[in-house]
């Protein structure tokens, strides 16, 4: 059985510390196949030391996006471009959101929307952009995101609604982002949602809960060795990204949270 594809984001281990070309470079050393939502100007210099761009963001804003039907003409613009750049790179993953439940418009009034709605709304946008990835070979995954800490009305803040609306759009090129520590924070029960739902899941992002912690860190409440088993036992293989803080030593953590994985998955 091949090695479980580990990555880690951009945005949670730079300006910590270590001069970006070597956390590009001591990631790769320590064994990472890819790096996430990193810069673009980076991508060449992330190439260099010998890691897969694994995903980027598919389209702006996440708050303001896919369930509101005045973004659609917008969102499709955007993936249609990030879709030709993703082949271009050979990036499997574009990064979607649902956006928000409720917001405020720009004359000072609520504006808002049900959860059937968004879903229909956020449903004809990726059916619209889906025969493009598909043929690109690049998958967009709506991100489940926690919506009582972290990002707080998110619409696509529960398991069921990201299935139904992948299942509604019914293309093998929308899939679903299943953020381990966002979904403790929301459901919980993560290894039978993985077990049941697997086929839905593109991509996983990791770190540990409460405080978005290192993985490895003993203090964390999820027992990260038995939830990467339930991913490999599932046949997964796509990339889990690493998307913890790090403490003082990132490159450190990071060893660490690749070694565990890796451990738990041979």
């Amino acid at each position: 059985m091949n090695p479980l594809k580990q990555s880690f984001t951009w945005w949670s281990f730079a300006k910590r510390g270590v001069e970006d070309g070597a956390l590009l470079d001591g990631a790769a050393k320590i064994g990472f196949a890819g790096v996430e939502l990193i810069d673009e100007a980076l991508w060449p210099r992330a190439r260099e030391a010998g890691l897969r761009i694994a995903a980027t963001n598919g389209h702006g804003t996440i708050k303001d996006g896919l369930n509101r039907r005045e973004n659609a003409a917008r969102i499709l613009g955007e993936l249609r471009e990030n879709i030709a750049r993703a082949a271009a790179w050979n990036i499997p993953v574009l990064i979607c959101f649902s956006g928000n439940r409720a917001w405020k418009n720009a004359d000072g009034t609520a504006g808002g929307i049900s959860d059937a709605d968004g879903l229909a709304a956020a449903a004809d946008t990726l059916a619209a952009a889906a025969p493009e990835a598909a043929k690109a070979g690049v998958t967009l995954a709506v991100e489940l995101l926690n919506s009582r800490v972290d990002h707080e009305g998110c619409q696509c803040d529960r398991t069921a609604w990201g299935v139904a609306l992948c299942a509604r759009v019914n293309s093998p090129a929308v899939r679903l982002l299943y953020d381990i520590y966002h979904m403790q924070i929301m459901e919980g029960d993560v290894i039978r949602t993985i077990r049941r739902e697997h086929r839905w899941f593109a991509h996983y992002h990791a770190a540990g809960n409460p405080g978005r912690g290192p993985i490895a860190d003993e203090t964390q409440e999820l027992n990260y060795a038995a939830i990467l088993r339930a991913v490999r036992g599932t046949g997964f293989g796509g990339f889990v990204g690493h998307e913890f803080i790090p403490g003082p030593d990132p490159l450190g953590d990071l060893a660490r949270a690749f070694a565990l994985a890796t451990a738990a998955t041979a």
